[in-house]
C-alpha cells in the first residue's frame, strides 16, 4: 500500500513556518521574562528610594527640597507643595 506524502516543498515550508512560528513565541516569553526582571528592578529601587529618603527627611526635614542636579538643599515656602 503506497503512502500519500505532500511534496519536498511543501514540507520545507511548513517545517520552516513552524520553526518561525515557535521562534516568535520564545521572543515574547524572553520579552516577558525581561519584563518581569525590570518590573523587580523598579520595586527595589523604589523601596531603597523610599527608605533613604526617610533618611533624608529626618536629617533635613520635612520640607526640605532637593535639587537632584547639584544636591542644593531648600525649603518648601509655606502653601506650596
Amino acid at each position: 500500500m503506497e503512502k500519500n506524502k505532500i511534496t519536498q516543498e511543501e514540507l520545507e515550508l511548513i517545517q520552516q513556518m513552524n520553526t518561525d512560528y515557535t521562534k516568535a513565541k520564545m521572543a515574547i516569553a524572553d520579552a516577558e521574562l525581561t519584563k518581569q526582571t525590570s518590573l523587580h528592578a523598579i520595586e527595589v529601587i523604589r523601596e531603597q528610594f523610599s527608605n533613604h529618603e526617610k533618611i533624608l527627611i529626618d536629617k533635613y526635614g520635612k520640607d526640605a527640597v532637593i535639587n537632584m542636579q547639584t544636591g542644593e538643599i531648600t525649603q518648601k515656602e509655606n502653601g506650596k507643595d
